[in-house]
């Protein structure tokens, strides 16, 4: 029998060693399938979408509303840009004529009704303006790319209606001797 036992030990062991026993597990791990999976959001992709195309990360965040708001500011700080350019490259010319002397110019006009000193800090004052135009340009597409970034980090953030405060009045027992009530607040919080 000893050796009937061993037998059947050795083919068990040594034979079949694609037969495993296993001690029993709480848990019981079951891959889904791609299609059920929910894919992961990335902040990065977000980060580097919004960098190449303005809008683009917010497109990949869903928050589509965000979009217009963001060529809107681009086209005003175009505007302003071109205005500048345009202003700072008149006084310039006109500057240039009135340097030289020549009062029937393409810019007669300004050089004829104002002073070299006029016309030089006319045309600083649209350099300037043009100088802090991109870098509000600059700005306003360093925080495109932030919100993207931030929207990412938060697109799976819980905001729903579960997440409540409440304060309400309450009655308390005295700490002390006799039994009366002390008012005081009490602060619930649900989530």
């Amino acid at each position: 029998m000893k050796l009937f036992l061993s037998f059947f030990l050795f083919l068990v062991v040594f034979a079949f060693p694609s037969l495993r026993i296993f001690a029993q597990t709480d848990t019981i791990f079951v891959e889904l399938p791609d299609s059920v999976r929910e894919k992961e959001h990335s902040p990065t992709k977000a980060t580097i979408m919004s960098a190449c195309l303005p809008g683009l990360g917010q497109f990949y965040n869903k928050k589509y509303w965000k979009i217009p708001i963001i060529y809107a500011g681009i086209g005003v700080l175009g505007y302003v840009i071109y205005f500048n350019a345009t202003e700072y490259n008149k006084y310039k010319g006109a500057y240039f004529e009135s340097t030289n002397g020549i009062t029937t110019g393409q810019y007669s006009d300004l050089v004829n009704s104002l002073t070299a000193d006029q016309i030089l800090a006319s045309r600083e004052f649209y350099n300037r303006n043009l100088e802090i135009t991109f870098l509000l340009t600059a700005v306003w597409y360093g925080l495109n790319i932030l919100d993207a970034t931030v929207d990412a980090h938060l697109y799976t953030f819980n905001i729903t209606d579960n997440l409540t405060m409440k304060v309400e009045p309450v009655l308390l027992p005295s700490t002390g001797f006799g039994f009366k009530p002390v008012g005081g607040m009490k602060l619930c919080l649900h989530f």
